[in-house]
């Protein structure tokens, strides 16, 4: 059984804006993590692309490089606020090393390849809980990841709340 607790894993967890990413890293700081382990946590945020957009858009008007420029700035102050936000949560981990990670690109595509590149023992995610007409058109990155990453993949649902039930 000590060589379970020596080994040092290392735990990707997957991190976006949304409730269901925090639940996950959450529920794994309680659960995945062990106190006294060696493990290294890594934070994992994939920025989204910018949309491409053709150089006009349906009025005539066209989007100057003010604007790409704006956008690419909140995109990337959106990623470094969502990484400080996973950051905080793990501030009482005693000996498990943070690191954090930001890529652009689909988040199906880095998570896998990120997976891969910092050979992760296991992967951690939220799911989205998305209909059957939204996962149809978005596609899952959940079950997409679970299909092609070579480590194991846990992924946590967030309880529905019945608040109204009661």
């Amino acid at each position: 059984m000590d060589d379970v607790a020596a080994k040092e894993r290392r735990i990707l967890v997957a991190v976006d804006e949304g409730e269901e990413s925090t639940y996950a890293l959450s529920w794994c700081l309680k659960n995945v993590i062990s106190d006294n382990s060696k493990d290294t946590l890594i934070l994992l945020y994939a920025k989204p692309p910018r949309p491409v957009f053709t150089a006009l858009d349906g009025t005539g008007f066209l989007f100057s490089s003010d604007i790409t420029s704006a956008m690419d700035r909140y995109g990337n102050e959106l990623a470094e606020c969502i990484i400080e936000k996973a950051k905080r949560m793990c501030k009482d981990l005693q000996d498990v090393k943070v690191e954090t990670r930001i890529e652009s690109g689909d988040p199906r595509d880095v998570i896998c390849q990120m997976a891969e590149k910092l050979g992760a023992d296991v992967l951690v995610m939220g799911s989205h809980g998305y209909g059957l007409i939204k996962r149809t058109f978005l596609g899952s990155v959940s079950n997409h990841c679970a299909q092609n990453v070579k480590c194991p993949v846990l992924i946590v649902k967030k309880p529905k709340t019945n608040a109204g039930n009661k």
